[in-house]
């Protein structure tokens, strides 16, 4: 059977989208994979939805699907997204709106019925956080979202109906990957160690350019050619799971076994036990193998028996954060931007706010190390207050402080910034499989 071609064209809400059109038009895929989904981004686009009901969805969504769609309909390629997040039906109808316009009718298909809320608040307030280890209920009105990882056995439906285009809400990152491989190959629903070896390539693929070198670069240590010009990875999948990864030819970048290696221990808690609603993979005997020029062999993921349980991300609001900076430069700049933080601090101690949860950086000096010995003259230096706070009010109050070094402390300083945001946290409940119920849908 000849190998599955499946290429990575996005590996989170913002990323770039040239390489994945290049992989549309150059890459001879049988699919394209954009993963967009992280943690907190689904209940952000709860509160998105909340007001705007027709809104809800990646925000890139159409200009994607407008990229790829025509040279995917031209060569066959079939797309699978979470870019749906929390209302796949609208993105689906705005995905149809946009082909339409380029005068295309793909079958599009949605998958739902991850967003389970209701059912959770219904069936068990009290269940557990695992994070902060408090029932549900502690939260009060201030959760968001809850929605379940949906696995890939609940994408094989919308594939096997043919659907040129899969949109779909939350759903396991590997399993957008595995789903037509599974598919593909026709790969019993037990067959652990086949299933196991989906999730590795999954994940291996679920960040994109992480493995044709994004985040690796470091000159002169992990030297990447061509940066600028990045190419996507995509993957020649096997009968068995096992899969050569490798990216398009005249594209930057670069697929080597350290650039593999690192994405593979991305995010992994026990290698043994890597738990997905369709198998849980294990990752210790996983042997990588360089085969070529940027082409690297995968092989001997393994797996056991799925969990009883699934997975439910919970959004809630959890405060303010307040950010306020100003600049110094010239002669004393770091001795005049302490003397700031020091005013600051006083000023907010004083103002009856209660306790707060704050940092006072000098960017450049000790804003990511912290505590660092005596950063000596630097000629120029940020200074940015940070503070958690209950309220926007209280916010405000913080940041009005920085803005007011203007006129009110030491000199030189300029280019002030203050912003407050709102806290959306993140936690994760276990369910029973029982309480989801997915919907295939597939629009007329």
């Amino acid at each position: 059977m000849t190998p599955l071609r499946i290429g990575s064209g996005a590996g989170y809400s913002g990323d770039r989208i040239p390489p994945a059109a290049d992989l549309a038009r150059r890459g001879q895929l049988d699919w394209l994979i954009f993963e967009c989904l992280a943690e907190r981004t689904i209940a952000l686009a709860q509160l998105e939805k909340q007001r705007h009901p027709d809104l809800g969805f990646d925000p890139l969504l159409r200009e994607r699907i407008r990229a790829v769609l025509p040279d995917c309909m031209a060569q066959g390629v079939r797309i699978i997204t979470n870019m749906g997040a929390a209302h796949p039906r609208a993105a689906a109808l705005a995905a149809r709106q946009v082909a339409a316009e380029l005068g295309l009718h793909p079958k599009i298909a949605l998958l739902s019925g991850d967003d389970v809320l209701a059912t959770l608040l219904q069936r068990d307030p009290e269940r557990m956080l695992i994070d902060r280890q408090l029932p549900l209920s502690a939260l009060g009105d201030r959760v968001v979202s809850a929605n379940a990882y949906l696995g890939a056995e609940h994408l094989l439906p919308a594939i096997d109906a043919g659907a040129d285009l899969i949109i779909t809400g939350r759903v396991a990152d590997p399993a957008l990957f595995l789903a037509p491989v599974w598919h593909h190959f026709g790969w019993r629903a037990n067959d652990w160690n086949r299933l196991g070896q989906g999730v590795v390539l999954g994940h291996l693929l679920e960040c994109a350019a992480q493995v044709s070198g994004g985040y690796f670069a470091d000159p002169g240590v992990k030297d990447v050619p061509d940066l600028a010009h990045l190419g996507f990875p995509l993957a020649e999948v096997q009968a068995d799971g096992s899969a050569i990864f490798t990216k398009l030819p005249g594209t930057g970048g670069c697929v080597t076994l350290a650039t593999c290696t690192e994405q593979l221990l991305y995010e992994l808690e026990d290698p043994s036990r890597y738990l997905q609603p369709d198998v849980v993979a294990d990752f210790t005997a996983v042997a990588l193998e360089l085969v070529g020029p940027d082409r690297v062999r995968v092989s001997q993921g393994r797996g056991q028996p799925r969990p009883d349980q699934l997975k439910v991300t919970v959004g809630y609001r959890d405060g303010y954060i307040a950010d306020g900076q100003m600049s110094y430069a010239g002669l004393g700049a770091v001795a005049r931007g302490q003397l700031a933080l020091d005013v600051v601090r006083v000023r907010l101690a004083e103002a009856g706010l209660g306790h707060l949860e704050t940092r006072f950086d000098l960017i450049g000096c000790n804003a990511i190390l912290a505590g660092a010995s005596s950063p000596g003259e630097a000629p120029e230096v940020r200074l940015r207050v940070s503070a958690r706070c209950d309220t926007p009010e209280q916010a405000k109050q913080v940041t009005r402080e920085v803005e007011a070094l203007y006129l009110n402390g030491p000199a030189g300083g300029g280019g002030a910034t203050q912003s407050v945001r709102e806290v959306i946290a993140a936690d994760a409940v276990l369910i029973p499989r029982d309480w989801v119920q997915p919907r295939v849908e597939v629009l007329s």
